[in-house]
């Protein structure tokens, strides 16, 4: 029995351990260039990203950037601010990664399968690619700050 109750404990303890290092991910981020923040957070059990902040020098006539390059033409007058360019990321702890994802670049109108993995606790990078071959792919750096 007392086997049992350490045994408990100690996976109790694993286990808060993983989901620690698994919402590393979530809070604001600078995208690679510094013109855009993206706020990531964890939605129905998935890490989403938002972007809510980008800097005034990308605004036209006072108005923050459209998703003018979206393929759904419906969708191309919408703001980038509040556009959600993340989305069902699940954290790996094996690989020490958040798989499973997709990333949304507004400035083409692709989406791409996507995965990210911290360098550093204020260095997210990230990695888009097609065709289900992670090597076919663009990497990008986000960095940790504060909204």
């Amino acid at each position: 029995m007392k086997k049992f109750i350490v045994l408990f404990f100690l996976s109790f303890y694993a286990i808060a351990g993983i989901a620690q290092e698994a919402e590393k991910i979530a809070g604001v981020w600078w995208n690679d260039e510094k013109t855009t923040k993206i706020k990531v957070e964890k939605k129905d059990g998935k890490y989403i990203g938002t972007i809510v902040y980008t800097i005034p020098e990308n605004y036209k006539n006072g108005e923050p950037p459209k998703d003018d390059k979206n393929p759904d033409e419906a969708l191309q007058s919408r703001s980038i601010i509040g556009l959600q360019i993340l989305n069902g990321f699940v954290y790996d702890a094996k690989k020490k990664e958040w798989k499973g994802g997709k990333i949304y670049d507004p400035k083409s109108g692709n989406t791409y399968d996507c995965y990210g993995w911290m360098e550093s606790d204020d260095l997210l990078k990230l990695k888009g690619y097609v065709g289900g071959i992670r090597w076919l792919g663009r990497s990008s750096e986000w960095y940790r700050t504060k909204l």
